[in-house]
């Protein structure tokens, strides 16, 4: 979507998963505060996948998750309706937070910042990167960040880590309620 707006050059974008992204704990920290509304693409169903636990796990902590997955469009997931795409969902979104292949962040992202004129921040978990789209979003003023997960960054942030394992050295998934 991004090649045909013009943002982006019709051509192979090529990105390396090995970068890294250093994020400051305040800027991490003032997203998660700042932020209410949450729309999760990619969201699935199984239990087992890090994307229902982490949404799961968001919604507990105070925060509205709004599952987009056309998968499971028309389920209930954590309360809400599943989308099966951003267009949608017709509530402001503060955050969108991306569980699909690095390839695909540029329509989800050119969707994103055309559909929600209040968005804040657009937020890729584990593995997902794309350094171009990212630099697009942070011109138009969005806060991006890349590779990182909002659960594992609040756990840590806001003092529950301890409990999934910090000093064991192990960070877990599991679901503490």
């Amino acid at each position: 979507m991004l090649a045909q707006t013009g943002l982006l050059q019709p051509r192979e974008i090529r990105y390396d998963l090995s970068m890294t992204f250093r994020y400051s704990d305040t800027f991490l920290r003032d997203i998660l505060r700042r932020t209410k509304v949450i729309a999760l693409v990619g969201v699935s169903a199984n239990p087992v996948r890090a994307s229902n636990f982490v949404a799961r796990y968001l919604g507990l902590r105070g925060f509205h998750v709004l599952p987009v997955n056309p998968a499971y469009a028309g389920q209930t997931l954590f309360g809400q309706t599943v989308k099966a795409h951003l267009s949608e969902i017709d509530a402001p979104v503060d955050m969108v937070d991306i569980f699909r292949r690095s390839e695909a962040v540029p329509e989800i992202a050119d969707d994103a910042m055309r559909l929600f004129p209040t968005l804040r921040t657009i937020w890729m978990q584990f593995g997902v990167q794309h350094a171009q789209t990212g630099a697009i979003a942070e011109a138009r003023g969005l806060d991006v960040v890349q590779n990182r997960c909002p659960k594992i960054e609040y756990q840590r942030l806001f003092g529950e880590l301890r409990r999934g394992g910090f000093n064991t050295g192990i960070i877990s998934s599991k679901l503490v309620l």
